[in-house]
């Protein structure tokens, strides 16, 4: 299914804190498949409830790229606190019991993350004929104006 492509320069707002969390997973050795294939088959379960249970959980948005051996998701979430009252959840915490168990510090495979915590007034964004994607597809995506026609003028 093609995805709505807004024609014009579109941006988000910027008037709400937010966290970017960056996760992954780098696959060492390729043919150690019964080390890393867990690993890889642990995020769908997770990312359907993301999605299925955004607002409760404080899910914005996600997008996923894949590498010849690395893995990337940018995620979005409204705070700090959902983000870690999402890493106790169970549908988690199996899986990360399950990765060290099955691959502990065996090099076969690495995960990885990172999280930004970005005050409001400190991000900004353009879309340019694309579809709703990453913050745009997060937050609110609205045309652009005069007053935010520059990145500096986007920036607070």
């Amino acid at each position: 299914m093609a995805k709505k492509i807004y024609t014009g320069r579109y941006t988000t707002e910027n008037d709400e804190d937010i966290v970017v969390f960056i996760i992954g997973m780098r696959i060492n050795k390729r043919l150690a498949l019964h080390k890393w294939l867990p690993v890889f088959n642990a995020m769908p379960g997770m990312i359907k409830e993301l999605y299925v249970n955004k607002e409760e959980l404080g899910f914005l948005s996600m997008e996923t790229y894949f590498g010849l051996r690395t893995t990337i998701m940018v995620q979005y979430w409204r705070s700090i606190d959902d983000l870690l009252s999402y890493s106790k959840n169970n549908l988690h915490l199996k899986a990360w019991k399950n990765f060290n168990q099955k691959v502990g510090n065996n090099d076969a495979v690495g995960i990885y993350h990172e999280t930004y915590k970005v005050s409001s007034g400190n991000y900004e964004s353009i879309y340019g004929n694309m579809p709703l994607y990453g913050l745009g597809k997060a937050l609110k995506h609205i045309s652009v104006s005069e007053s935010r026609n520059s990145a500096r003028k986007r920036l607070k």
